[in-house]
Formats: structure tokens, sequence, C-alpha cells
């Protein structure tokens, strides 16, 4: 007598099912409708609540002027904070309007201990930090400084990762960026003996300052 193994019997199962294929119920495939549901609260909140739980550290700024105060204010309290780092040229004009001392001199950039960068947009669902090759500090000041700070606009906070891409998709038509990353929360990693370790792979802090251009 012939003994049918276990294999055999998943091997006719498959073989049963493609034979036998059957009809989804579904007329339609809705991909439209969202998978969570969004939070009531308002976006900047949403975000700040998931952001700050990741262990992100979060800073609102009533206008251009206030984040440059706000700015000074952090570095007093920061005194190791002295190798700042930015390319983007808006944040450069504020920093020197505002005498606040930085470098984007690529000779400077393996001193650096602070990273300050733009953002493509804020994720309010999962508190993450969208970014890409376009923007101005490219892909080595997200990842290499201890210290991440992102200078963000209410207006770049979307819902979710799809509004975000669509962002992205009308913005550069179709010359899409080579890299678009998220970062959610500090850098981390539990793979050393199931220790929690911080900047294991890139920043250790994460700061977003976020101007409100709501009135603009």
């Amino acid at each position: 007598m012939k003994t049918t193994t276990s294999k055999e019997k998943v091997l006719k199962n498959i073989r049963n099912a493609l034979i036998n294929k059957s009809m989804s119920s579904y007329s339609v495939n809705d991909s439209e409708t969202p998978i969570y549901n969004y939070s009531e609260e308002p976006l900047d909140i949403a975000f700040v609540q998931q952001f700050t739980n990741i262990g992100g550290k979060f800073v609102y700024c009533e206008d251009i002027s206030d984040f440059a105060l706000q700015f000074k204010e952090l570095l007093k309290k920061n005194t190791n904070w002295v190798n700042i780092f930015c390319l983007d040229d808006n944040i450069r004009e504020i920093f020197r309007k505002s005498n606040i001392p930085f470098s984007d001199e690529e000779s400077d950039f393996m001193a650096t201990n602070v990273g300050v960068t733009t953002c493509e947009f804020l994720i309010a669902r999962l508190g993450s930090v969208m970014v890409s090759s376009k923007l101005d500090s490219g892909r080595r000041l997200i990842v290499f400084p201890d210290v991440h700070i992102v200078v963000a606009y209410s207006s770049q906070i979307v819902p979710d990762i799809k509004n975000a891409l669509s962002g992205i998709k009308e913005k550069y038509g179709k010359y899409i960026p080579s890299t678009i990353s998220m970062i959610t929360g500090p850098s981390r990693t539990a793979d050393i003996e199931k220790t929690l370790v911080l900047g294991a792979h890139g920043p250790k802090e994460i700061y977003v300052f976020l101007i409100d251009d709501s009135e603009y």
C-alpha cells in the first residue's frame, strides 16, 4: 500500500486550488479607503503626539523670528553643540541674520555633531519625517551627526504616507528623487544582546522645529 507523504498532500492541495480557482466576492478592489482611522485631533497635534512618543523632541515656533530665538535658547542649553552644519539656503540665511554659528564648508563636515536640514513632509499618523535626496542637505547630513535638527512648516504636515507620496509626485513630477526615506525617531537597535542602543546607525537625537505658516 502506497503511503502519502505530507509533501504530496500539500502539493495535491495546491494543484486542486489552481484547478478550481474561486471567484473573488469583491468585484472592485478598493484602494482609496484608508486602512486606519484618522485621529480627530488637528494634524499638528497628532504629529507631535506620535513624534514625541517615539523619542523625538519638538519645538513649536510662531514664525521665523521665533525659530531663530528658540534655536539660540537651545544652543545655550546644549553647550556641546559646537559644530553645526547646514546646507539649506533659507536656513543659512536665517542663521546669518541671527548670528547663529554654523558651517557649510566640506572641510568641516567630518567634525559635525549637529546637522540642520529641511524635510519633504511630516507624517501625522506615524510621527515620521519624510526626506529625499533632492533636498539641499543630500543624504549624508540626516545620518552622520549625533543630532539631527529638522526645520519644517505646518503646511508640510500630511495625514499619512499616501498623502506624502502624492505630494512628492506633485512637487517633482517625472523627476522623482532617487531616494525617499522616512525617519521615525532617533536611530536605535536592540540587536546586541537585546539591549536598546540609541544612535547605532544614525543620530541619537532628532528635533523638529515646526514653524507656523498657517497665516501666510
